[in-house]
């Protein structure tokens, strides 16, 4: 037997032929090394959508590592033998195969890079990581560009990558000056459906599962039966072929109409006018220079807008990359932040969808059928009714990690601790983003047929969203009262008499005992509780 060289490690998150991690790749004295294991679906309690996804495009990705030639050792989920650690599994297969040195691209999830370190520390082997160039910005040169301010914030961000990356900017002007002579089109983005609802919607691009993919949907029903969600509609991308479709799908029928209905909702609609690229990129199978890229030809081709087109590249060379940086400096005290003192439990229909608040049932209906919901139904709906409820934001980072398709750490967590949950104290986001179920009213028809009234804050119908509202800037009054950006809120709540502030108090305190909103009845399912870091 031919002495191994090196070892490539290959997460379920990387699964890119042109990775770093394959540079000067040998396949005369390199192999490839890749596992299935059940922690990775057990440290948070993972959704079926979630774990088929990792699942399939790791087994189809196995299948191209072998038919570009490259040695392969692959542990599946029911390998006999099976640990169920990538940590055990990685040092039983290096106590067999014995390489002289392990090479891997740069890991999503900080916990995991701990166990790899420390796995090659224990076996005496030397471990180099490289870059990852599935990104625009390097961690390093988002940690510069973070000592040069006083604060971070992700429009500053933005722009600076806007102008380094040359995307939609003005030729030959002095300073650099975007298209259209602004930076974001927010002004003209963001509009409702309006009563006649979201009409045709161009389909989005479907898989129906092959024998690969419908392989590990029967494994998952099998192994993980009390995990949530379902898995008879799963149709995601999970090779670069078929993500390449989605992209081109998405960019002909859908990018015209995305900046103008990004924030909009409707019941029974989850895809409307969205990408549904974000899985795909995290998975690796999109660069995305490529998406950015096939984004702004659009614009340039006379096919797109201009402010769907930017508002569409803010995401990826904006906040996409951003959160990464949020991620990959602050770690790993980020992670148990809780800047607003937030104690409360996560409401147990969370993983169920058995709520009576429509708008919170339609997104929570939709995220465990399809482990998808849109930016919106995350940050002001499920992410706000958190928010304003007062959960621990560690148990609400587990359930963002467990049921999204698209959810690796160094993307979910900052998404949700600090954007959604300010529980960062304002190194995401520049302010706690609050509303009333006045908003919910404005970008979709879920009031009309819910029993809550979201004009009211007291009384039988008044919506939890609007009474927790006025709750939370009681709550945090004194805090809120030296925030700029809170103002107005504030001033508002000065307006309310203690009697008024009484009856909120009284009606929130209901809201939390499970009185309102919620089967009182249902109870956490295991391992639904905070994510462990150790």
């Amino acid at each position: 037997m031919t002495e191994l060289r090196t070892l490539v490690l290959v997460l379920g998150d990387q699964l890119d032929l042109d990775a770093a991690a394959f540079d000067g790749f040998d396949p005369a004295q390199d192999a490839v090394w890749m596992a299935e294991v059940a922690e990775e679906s057990e440290h948070v309690w993972s959704g079926k959508p979630r774990i088929a996804i990792f699942l399939s495009a790791m087994r189809h990705f196995a299948l191209a590592l072998q038919e570009a030639g490259r040695p392969l050792h692959y542990t599946a989920l029911d390998s006999e033998g099976n640990p169920g650690r990538l940590d055990a599994q990685l040092t039983a297969d290096l106590q067999r195969l014995r390489p002289r040195q392990l090479v891997m691209t740069a890991p999503g999830d900080w916990r995991v890079l701990q166990q790899m370190k420390s796995v090659a520390a224990a076996q005496g082997l030397p471990l180099e990581i490289r870059e990852d160039r599935h990104f625009f910005v390097t961690v390093r040169e988002f940690a510069a560009h973070a000592r040069q301010r006083r604060g971070l914030r992700m429009e500053y961000f933005y722009r600076e990558q806007r102008r380094r990356h040359q995307v939609l900017m003005a030729p030959d002007t002095d300073p650099p000056q975007p298209l259209g002579g602004q930076w974001n089109f927010d002004s003209d983005n963001r509009e409702s459906f309006g009563a006649q609802g979201p009409g045709f919607v161009p389909e989005r691009v479907t898989v129906p599962p092959d024998a690969i993919t419908q392989a590990v949907i029967d494994l998952v029903n099998q192994r993980f039966a009390d995990h949530p969600g379902a898995l008879d509609r799963f149709a995601w991308p999970v090779t670069r072929a078929q993500a390449l479709e989605a992209l081109t799908r998405f960019i002909e029928d859908r990018l015209p109409m995305f900046g103008r209905y990004q924030d909009a909702m409707w019941p029974g609609e989850p895809w409307l006018y969205h990408a549904h690229l974000s899985a795909a990129l995290n998975l690796k199978l999109l660069n995305p220079r490529e998406v950015v890229a096939a984004a702004e030809a659009a614009y340039h081709r006379g096919h797109a807008p201009l402010p769907s087109v930017e508002g569409f590249i803010r995401q990826i060379l904006g906040w996409r990359e951003y959160v990464r940086g949020v991620y990959w400096t602050q770690m790993p005290a980020y992670a148990d932040r809780n800047a607003l003192n937030a104690q409360e439990d996560l409401p147990a229909w969370y993983w169920t969808g058995e709520t009576d608040l429509a708008c919170l049932r339609d997104a929570l209906t939709q995220t465990l059928t399809h482990g998808y919901a849109h930016h919106i139904q995350r940050l002001m709906v499920t992410g706000l009714y958190a928010l304003l409820l007062g959960v621990r934001p560690q148990q609400v980072h587990a359930w963002y990690l467990a049921v999204y398709v698209d959810a690796v750490e160094w993307v979910e967590l900052p998404n949700t601790l600090g954007m959604s949950q300010y529980a960062d104290g304002g190194v995401m986001g520049s302010k706690p983003y609050i509303a009333t179920g006045k908003y919910i009213q404005r970008m979709s028809p879920h009031c009309e047929g819910c029993r809550y009234d979201p004009g009211q804050r007291v009384g039988e119908r008044a919506c939890p969203f609007t009474t927790l509202y006025w709750d939370f800037l009681m709550r945090h009054e004194s805090l809120l009262a030296q925030h700029p950006r809170m103002a107005l809120q504030v001033k508002n709540l000065g307006r309310l008499s203690e009697r008024d502030r009484q009856a909120v108090a009284e009606r929130a305190a209901e809201i939390r005992r499970g009185e309102v909103g919620g089967r009182t009845e249902a109870q956490p399912a295991p391992n639904t509780g905070e994510v462990s870091h150790a």
